[in-house]
């Protein structure tokens, strides 16, 4: 079991720096992101600035007597360091370059790799998902970081006199109080940046630089420092295949990091269950003590329950069926909204069925790390509207584009609905070194190939057996519409309910009520009045809603599209 290495797990960060406000006051704004830590709540001021102060909220992982934040060591007195993720290569950087621990936690090795070389050589070298937040005192400087793909959430607020607010969700943020100003501006800390900062001898900061420090296209600097067994050049179909089932299996191994109970959704899509496959293999050789328990949610007829039900029985999973009704899920759609911090369309509707069943597993089992397949249709071009791209190279951008935004979309959606409920999502497809690598096969090696998206994938894994061919050649289901029958859609009976919510006047003056990011439709205009109910003037936080490409689309669901038509079965 030597890869089950501990971390510090899914939590929540929260930090202040030159606050106007009492902080005794200030800090109960902490408090709204508890979910994300259920088991333990620190404050702390920064010594010799009253009104700096970090707030922590953990779930423990590891190491009750050191893992809490935020984190400082003997050797480095003057550094500050609170931060959400896992870093996967801590011990393999620990042993490069011989330094010393003094904790069990991962995201100690940032404090070593910052005094040796600097937040620029720091950064890059962490092979992970992280949000951070590091203070320097020795020589008055704050750092902001987060991870490529932005699978930890950050958000920040700063004003003109220098006050800072950082946390790992918006809600943590939008109640605070500052004298200079009644609307504080919070906004999304971006993806692969990092900002440097000065501190002031009053607590307030000064912003010098945001820098990107990684492209996903980029193959990460750390990686000449992985263990991973040497790839093969050229792309000769079979050296393709074969480098991507390495990397792919080693993304597996390096996110098994924990001393918690490992389980993984599985919508019995192709994602869901190449992961869950590989997962439970590794498992086993790893010789954990305990069965991999899949979970899997839908309504009656649900497509997805039943190819998950496959799966299951295939690779031998502790299996966890969901059933839920339209009921249940319209009832859920304000603390879902609420949990999300946004009103795209396709993001709601897809976050209900995985925020019922992340309450599901937090209720009834004792798996506390959850392995999902998110990220895989943007990496791969796995959405049917890339079998309308015009050409391999417009493909290419598009999915790129994708992967740039996922904070706002698929990642965002998969980290809420997760952490709502105190567990904590990874995402093997988006992995460094493999997305990279994907990324830089050529075009027309990634385009859909047969009228079957994902071609590449598929065939990666067609002779290795770890799924039923049937599900390794399945057709494209977007998760809120797999989670119901082809002759109800999950979308249609959202439709149905809202028509009785919203009525045309109302629309009709839509684009006053709501001048950015106008709803075009009922159902949009009503996320909007929710999202507005909890987080009124931010709407901001979404720069545009998530459609598809190419195509004369009206609505996100992949149901409405030709190809899908012509492969579904009702």
């Amino acid at each position: 079991m030597d890869c089950l290495q501990p971390s510090c797990s899914m939590c929540g960060i929260w930090a202040l720096f030159g606050s106007d406000d009492c902080l005794s006051v200030q800090c109960l704004s902490a408090m709204k992101i508890a979910h994300r830590g259920p088991d333990a709540f620190r404050f702390e001021n920064v010594n010799g600035y009253t009104n700096c102060c970090f707030g922590f909220h953990r779930l423990a992982v590891v190491d009750p007597l050191f893992g809490m934040q935020p984190i400082r060591v003997r050797k480095y007195p003057y550094l500050w360091l609170c931060y959400n993720g896992e870093i996967y290569n801590h011990k393999a950087l620990q042993q490069r370059f011989e330094f010393e621990y003094q904790t069990n936690v991962d995201g100690e090795i940032i404090l070593h790799l910052y005094d040796k070389g600097g937040i620029e050589k720091t950064i890059c070298m962490l092979d992970g998902v992280f949000a951070f937040i590091l203070l320097d005192t020795a020589n008055k400087k704050v750092f902001l970081g987060r991870d490529t793909y932005g699978v930890r959430p950050l958000f920040k607020a700063l004003t003109e006199d220098g006050f800072l607010a950082v946390c790992s969700e918006a809600k943590g943020l939008v109640s605070l109080k500052h004298s200079t100003t009644p609307f504080l501006k919070v906004e999304p800390f971006l993806p692969g940046h990092y900002e440097v900062l000065d501190l002031k001898p009053n607590g307030k900061v000064a912003s010098v630089e945001m820098v990107k420090y990684h492209h996903c296209t980029d193959e990460p600097l750390h990686a000449i420092y992985d263990s991973v067994e040497k790839l093969f050049p050229g792309f000769e179909i079979e050296t393709v295949k074969n480098n991507l089932r390495i990397l792919f299996n080693n993304a597996i191994k390096k996110r098994l990091m924990t001393d918690r109970r490992i389980g993984c959704l599985l919508s019995g899509g192709l994602d869901s269950s190449l992961v869950a496959a590989s997962l439970l293999k590794q498992l086993k050789e790893a010789q954990v003590p305990y069965a991999l328990q899949t979970f899997a949610i839908g309504m009656e007829d649900s497509p997805d329950l039943l190819a998950a039900r496959k799966v299951a029985n295939y690779i031998g999973s502790e299996h966890h069926e969901v059933l839920f009704n339209s009921e249940e899920g319209i009832q859920s759609l304000d603390e879902v909204i609420f949990s999300l911090e946004t009103y795209d369309i396709t993001t709601v509707r897809a976050s209900v069925g995985m925020y019922l069943i992340s309450k599901y597993i937090r209720k009834n089992t004792d798996s506390v790390v959850i392995f999902s397949g998110e990220g895989s249709d943007e990496l791969t071009q796995g959405y049917i509207y890339f079998h309308k791209a015009p050409s391999p190279e417009k493909a290419e951008e598009e999915s790129e584009r994708l992967l740039k935004e996922l904070y706002l979309f698929d990642v965002l959606r998969a980290d809420r609905t997760t952490a709502a409920h105190g567990l904590e999502l990874r995402v093997p497809f988006l992995d460094h070194r493999f997305s990279s690598y994907y990324l830089s096969l050529p075009p027309e090696m990634r385009i859909p190939k047969d009228g079957i998206e994902k071609h590449l994938l598929r065939e990666t894994f067609e002779d290795s057996n770890l799924l039923p061919k049937e599900i390794l050649w399945r057709p494209k289901e977007a998760f809120s519409d797999g989670i119901t029958s082809v002759k109800n859609s999950w979308f249609k009976i959202l439709q149905d309910f809202v028509e009785h919510q919203v009525d045309d006047a109302m629309m009709s003056e839509a684009s006053q009520k709501f001048p950015f990011n106008t709803p075009q439709t009922k159902e949009g205009y009503y996320y909007r009045q929710i999202f507005e109910h909890h987080y009124p003037g931010r709407a901001d936080w979404l720069t545009h809603y998530w459609m598809p490409k190419w195509i004369n689309a009206t609505d996100p669901s992949a149901r409405t599209l030709t190809h899908y038509k012509s492969t579904a079965k009702a």
